[in-house]
């Protein structure tokens, strides 16, 4: 309903939201130069943020801008399941026919990896999100089964990432192994208030405003609840257009924002 009453073409702050039409802020473009950076390095790189900070968004980004000719990516976002469970998701990635045994698991894997990259010149890009959840024993396999030729070649890039506290966990004696290997950290950042008013404005215009929807006031009341966070503004923005639809506001103030946090509780 609010797409008519604003005269709008497509739902904004969507999911189906394209990286090319993505609002280019400071910590997103600091995601991507950090990634890149580690595309042209090979080896481990580690991804934070809070939740809805825009991490998953951000690998899908880098994965749609990566050369298919020259990388193959396997994003497994880890569950509850046991390391075996993992085994037999990368060797499935890898198109393998996963083993039964652990060590045959771990050579499959580590095999695969290199043919693709030695014989057919493809990067591996393994991607493991929510990794804030993997138990310690799943973290220092890792720093096992991403050690190739004796530590002395990185044919893959191995993306971990998942919330802050992953980090801390990271910094435990227990888990050095594995973070000693890691060349690449970043973690995002919340929008400024400056920015949170231009991520607004720009996501309206991708979806076809052609005039403000939301006063300067409104802005700064969502950048203030919001604490900056792109999920939060998403979610408030699209209520405070359902409500500002409903009561006839050609122009969506401070009042309607209140509201709109009132019924979704933000």
């Amino acid at each position: 309903m609010y797409k008519t009453f604003y005269s709008l073409a497509s739902t904004p702050f969507s999911k189906e939201l394209k990286p090319s039409e993505a609002f280019t802020s400071p910590t997103y473009q600091g995601a991507l130069n950090s990634l890149d950076y580690l595309k042209k390095s090979r080896g481990i790189g580690l991804l934070i943020g809070d939740p809805g900070a825009g991490k998953t968004f951000t690998l899908r980004s880098f994965k749609e801008a990566l050369n298919p000719s020259l990388y193959h990516v396997i994003y497994f976002p880890l569950s509850t399941g046991g390391v075996m469970d993992f085994y037999r998701g990368l060797a499935y990635g890898l198109g393998e026919d996963p083993k039964f045994r652990k060590v045959d698991l771990f050579r499959q894997i580590q095999n695969g990896t290199e043919r693709m990259f030695r014989e057919r010149k493809v990067t591996l890009v393994f991607i493991l999100d929510e990794m804030h959840m993997a138990k310690d024993a799943f973290l220092q396999d890792l720093a096992i089964l991403f050690n190739f030729q004796m530590d002395s070649s990185n044919p893959f890039i191995l993306i971990l990432a998942g919330l802050p506290h992953l980090k801390t966990r990271l910094a435990l004696n227990n888990n050095k192994p594995l973070t000693q290997r890691i060349i690449m950290k970043y973690q995002f950042q919340p929008l400024s208030n400056e920015d949170v008013s231009s991520y607004i404005t720009h996501h309206l215009k991708v979806a076809g405003a052609n005039m403000p929807i939301f006063t300067d006031a409104a802005l700064e009341a969502i950048a203030l609840r919001s604490q900056g966070w792109p999920r939060v503004i998403n979610k408030l923005t699209v209520n405070c257009l359902l409500f500002g639809s409903q009561l006839k506001k050609n122009q969506i103030d401070e009042e309607i924002v209140q509201l709109a946090i009132e019924d979704g509780e933000f």
